[in-house]
């Protein structure tokens, strides 16, 4: 799953570049994804995930193991 966030699923939108003389011109928008290393403390280990900035406040909020459990039943998250 490249440039999609595991916990709230957003990835790029395409839109236009509007120049000056109102010329379009395909571009791409894509989320603000970072890589982070999470701990777990149920199961004691770091979780990495690839998270928006929207994803990690969603985290800080609810905690990992809720946040993780709502992206495991959107299917973001594979079983492993």
């Amino acid at each position: 799953m490249a440039r999609v966030c595991q916990v709230t699923g957003k990835k790029r939108m395409i839109g236009n570049n509007v120049s000056h003389s109102k010329r379009r011109t395909k571009r791409e928008f894509a989320p603000n994804l970072k890589t982070k290393k999470f701990w777990s403390e149920e199961e004691q280990r770091f979780i990495t995930l690839k998270v928006s900035c929207k994803g990690m406040k969603t985290i800080y909020k609810n905690g990992l193991s809720a946040t993780i459990k709502k992206s495991q039943e959107k299917g973001l998250i594979k079983v492993v």
